[in-house]
């Protein structure tokens, strides 16, 4: 109950972000931008966007400032500066070598399947948020262990999402985000399972247990901004306030855009907003009993996924919101606790993520042809 306060601050705050940048997209009107190199459909645009395709956002400006200020709070952690925030990467030390690695598997991933977008959007982005940081986390750092985790996110991860949009996604209707994350959790199954065969690869001890403290009214703010890149595995507000800033300035310039060029960027983060609020303050029990807890997972999946299906009104905004902060973290804990000591628990997140955003859109579905929506 002392979240209560915190909790509606966020939740005006959602409300403030749709009506207001609504009503400011109206008034910038269409921008007719040149991003020359960076442009959606350029090599350097598709390659720079993938940073933030986990969020939905997929510019460069919200990768660029995520990666800056997550850089930051590494520092700062390794100073143990009373302004890091939220240990990033988990306490583990191991930033530089989980973007290391992230980098690999998706500078590899579109050097192998670039062909398959020459056509259409392809999820060539998730090696980055899937394998390969997550076995960087699972084995520690070194060389060996990066080149790894990126080349088995490239080659497993990548053309297992393509296969799931390509030939299930597409043909049937469903949100190409159901293809990505099905590719990251079978790919991951199989990549966890060849690192025991693998005589370099050795499972690296755990960091020390972080001290578990009281939430004050900051801390679900500060939380719900860290969620923002618990995809990319940095866990951190300052990392999460570097990726809504880029956002925001690309939207300013162009609002057309980010978020696949749907203008519905303010209806996509005030859901975003709205769920993670939700979610951090419905578990915030569990987040204190266990030390972390996959509050993130309908931020990247449904609620977006929900918005750019039924264009964000108010009511498919707070049932995407209700229904992925209730059932989307129980679920991803739930498979957490039943994975090998040896498999990230990320597997479970994303998991959920695919049952959650079946079940939700299904719901919205059903609900606009009986005229319910």
């Amino acid at each position: 109950m002392r979240l209560l306060p915190a909790l509606a601050c966020c939740c005006l705050l959602a409300v403030a972000v749709k009506e207001g940048l609504v009503a400011l997209q109206e008034v910038l009107g269409e921008r007719d931008v040149d991003w020359g190199p960076l442009a959606p459909d350029a090599w350097l645009g598709k390659v720079s966007g993938d940073l933030t395709e986990a969020q939905f956002y997929a510019v460069l400006p919200a990768g660029a400032g995520m990666l800056l200020m997550a850089a930051l709070a590494h520092r700062l952690a390794s100073r143990r500066h009373r302004l890091r925030g939220f240990d990033i990467c988990y306490g583990t030390g191991l930033f530089r070598w989980v973007l290391t690695a992230a980098l690999i598997g998706l500078l590899l991933s579109h050097a192998l399947w670039w062909w398959t977008r020459t056509q259409q959007w392809q999820p060539t982005f998730v090696a980055f948020v899937s394998v390969s940081p997550s076995i960087v986390l699972v084995y520690g750092a070194g060389w060996r262990v990066a080149l790894t985790a990126g080349g088995l996110g490239a080659v497993l991860a990548t053309p297992l999402a393509i296969a799931a949009v390509d030939l299930v996604c597409r043909p049937l209707g469903l949100p190409n985000v159901v293809g990505n994350v099905t590719g990251m959790w079978s790919g991951a199954i199989l990549a966890f399972t060849i690192c025991r065969w693998l005589p370099w690869m050795r499972v690296a001890q755990p960091p020390p247990a972080v001290p578990r403290r009281i939430p004050s009214l900051s801390w679900l703010p500060r939380r719900v901004l860290a969620d923002f890149t618990e995809a990319q595995f940095y866990g951190n507000e300052l990392a999460g306030l570097g990726l809504l800033a880029g956002l925001l300035l690309t939207w300013a310039l162009d609002p057309g855009l980010p978020g696949y060029a749907s203008n519905l960027v303010p209806q996509v983060l005030a859901a975003q907003l709205l769920t993670a609020s939700l979610a951090v303050w419905w578990h915030a029990d569990r987040w204190h009993g266990h030390g972390w807890y996959p509050t993130f997972v309908p931020v990247v999946s449904l609620a977006p996924a929900a918005v750019l299906a039924h264009d964000g009104s108010w009511p498919v905004i707070v049932f995407a919101a209700v229904l992925g902060a209730a059932v989307g973290p129980p679920l991803a804990a739930a498979i957490i606790a039943r994975l090998p000591a040896d498999f990230h628990p990320f597997i479970g997140s994303v998991f959920s993520m695919t049952v959650t955003t079946l079940a939700g859109t299904g719901l919205l579905r059903l609900a606009e042809l009986t005229g319910m929506l």
